[in-house]
């Protein structure tokens, strides 16, 4: 079960470099049921998503990079680029912040998993955080990869 809150923001009002990151790039095999594979630095996972926005199933599988590059054939959109930095917010919580690259340039997003649906929901956001886009699904990556960033 993922349970995650996603936020954009114009600007970090500090440093990311000094942060754990990752660099992404994520195809989707399939929309419905939404299938995905995903290279995170050396790492390779095939991703199965239930639907949903803030709760929903999910099941990810590490895969080999031969199998990445094979399963690259079957893609239905374009890839998702991004570099995700790791910033801690407390001893249980990170913000994983996402700087878009390629076609997807200029858009930051920022995703926040918890345990429970009630963290989820108590949770105060930080004023860096900007505006919350959880039940926004032009924002959800699937839809990022086919038709760009939402017009405001």
């Amino acid at each position: 079960m993922e349970i995650e809150r996603k936020f954009l923001t114009k600007k970090i009002p500090f440093s990311l470099e000094q942060y754990p990151c990752s660099t992404i790039s994520q195809s989707y095999i399939s929309l419905s049921p939404t299938i995905r594979i995903r290279q995170s630095n050396t790492e390779y996972f095939l991703t199965v998503k239930g639907k949903g926005n803030m709760t929903r199933e999910e099941f990810e599988l590490p895969i080999t990079k031969k199998q990445y590059i094979a399963l690259e054939k079957k893609c239905e959109t374009p890839p998702v680029l991004k570099k995700r930095y790791y910033v801690p917010l407390s001893e249980t919580l990170t913000a994983e912040v996402d700087i878009y690259e390629g076609n997807l340039s200029g858009l930051i997003t920022i995703e926040v998993e918890f345990a429970t649906e009630k963290m989820a929901k108590q949770f105060l956001p930080p004023k860096w955080f900007g505006e919350e886009v959880t039940s926004d699904n032009r924002y959800k990556n699937t839809n990022l990869s086919l038709y760009g960033i939402p017009k405001t």
